[in-house]
């Protein structure tokens, strides 16, 4: 990055998949953001943002929520407004965790799900969760402010087994490979 870049501004994280088939229960995943202050970037997070809910200063939000996946496009779309993010947050963590009701959903259970991650009208990543078909959750980007202040994006889909409240009390921890 040089010193005329200001680094990532606001980013839409969207998501997609497909109905359930017919008799089958409805397939319900919801797009989390965690934020993680500077001196503890990858402890507990200051704040989660998801269903109903958004930042307590409204510089993450979600424009819209499915239960099913029956949207037109992507049905879950979510803005992360990374300009106006408080300085002392160094760290947005994004995930996909599915609804576990009746019985343990993964996303090989998921027809035909997908992620877009763009600035703007760049599209900075996609994924269809091939490799993670077995997690029930996921990781799917990471933004983190440089030492000049400006967000950098770092990419990447990493599974996550078991329940949703765990995921999003976990999902910006270090990870040991």
């Amino acid at each position: 990055m040089n010193g005329l870049s200001k680094g990532m501004r606001k980013v839409e994280v969207a998501l997609r998949w497909d109905p359930s088939p017919a008799g089958q229960p409805a397939a319900d995943l919801d797009l989390v953001a965690g934020t993680y202050p500077a001196d503890d970037p990858y402890g507990t997070p200051a704040y989660v943002v998801h269903f109903d809910s958004r930042s307590p200063d409204g510089t993450i939000y979600l424009n819209r929520d499915s239960k099913d996946g029956k949207g037109f496009g992507f049905d879950e779309v979510m803005t992360l407004e990374l300009e106006r993010l408080a300085a002392r947050y160094a760290r947005v963590v994004v995930g996909v965790a599915i609804q576990q009701r009746a019985e343990e959903r993964t996303f090989g259970d998921v027809a035909n799900p997908g992620l877009r991650i763009r600035e703007g009208y760049t599209d900075l990543a996609s994924e269809d969760f091939a490799g993670v078909l077995g997690a029930t959750a996921a990781t799917v980007a990471e933004f983190v402010r440089d030492e000049t202040g400006a967000w950098e994006f770092h990419a990447g889909v990493r599974g996550f087994e078991g329940d949703p409240a765990t995921f999003t009390r976990v999902m910006g921890a270090v990870r040991r490979s």
